[in-house]
């Protein structure tokens, strides 16, 4: 049963054994999804490697770099709620960063709030595993920083709509009885990280800031996805993602 996940006791397992003791070296971090995002910041800005998350399966490099006198982290993170919220939790270890700026693609549910915008989501729903380990059950995860998001937003101009999003671990099998049941509740995206990530932040106290751009339509009986490169590795949202990074 899910309510079996979450568990208040000691964690057995810590960072620590992995990387030694922690660093304290940034305070704020972009997750990054998009290989062109990740390149454009390595090829137009002075980066320098401030830390390596380590794997059997290979090592990822965290950077750093100044923007307007603000040092920022960045990485490339993995899809899918798990391991992105890992990453957090190592990068945190790693890097010292509280900060995290996550932007990512999703599909829209509601094409018509969706297009020409931004999406600020204020809840999740909880269709991946990793949430319930870090928190107790329940249908819906609060996206705590929503209302500063917004205020940055309306700050710096930019399009958006704000509404519950949902997570899945399966984009294939978002089904059509899906579909209708998380439109239903009001969901207006979806996506495969944010419940989880939000859940380990809410945990270790740290502080996730997230918005997303639409670029698959999923609707009860048709799905397109002629939008969705473009918003997998759309600039614009990482000049809004360093803007973002200032005013928190």
């Amino acid at each position: 049963m899910l309510n079996d996940f979450y568990d208040e006791s000691e964690s057995l397992i810590h960072p620590e054994a992995f990387y030694g003791e922690q660093k304290f070296l940034v305070e704020k971090c972009l997750v990054i999804f998009s290989i062109e995002i990740h390149s454009y910041l390595l090829n137009n800005y002075k980066c320098e490697q401030l830390a390596l998350i380590t794997a059997c399966n290979g090592n990822v490099p965290v950077y750093a770099f100044e923007y307007k006198g603000e040092k920022i982290a960045f990485y490339l993170t993995a899809i899918g709620s798990a391991i992105a919220s890992s990453f957090v939790c190592e990068v945190h270890w790693i890097t010292g960063a509280t900060k995290f700026i996550m932007f990512g693609s999703c599909g829209s549910l509601d094409n018509e709030k969706t297009k020409g915008r931004f999406i600020v989501p204020t809840e999740s729903y909880r269709g991946e595993g990793c949430s319930y380990y870090y928190a107790p059950a329940s249908d819906y995860i609060t996206i705590k920083t929503a209302d500063r998001l917004c205020e940055i937003f309306d700050e710096l101009k930019v399009p958006y709509v704000k509404g519950r999003v949902w997570t899945t671990d399966s984009m294939i099998r978002e089904t059509k009885g899906l579909v209708t049941r998380r439109k239903a509740e009001g969901c207006i995206a979806v996506e495969m990280e944010l419940a989880g990530v939000e859940a380990l932040c809410d945990f270790f106290k740290l502080t996730l800031y997230d918005f997303l751009e639409a670029g698959d339509v999923l609707s009860e009986d048709s799905y397109e996805a002629e939008g969705l490169k473009g918003a997998n590795h759309n600039i614009y949202k990482l000049l809004i993602a360093l803007e973002v990074a200032l005013r928190i």
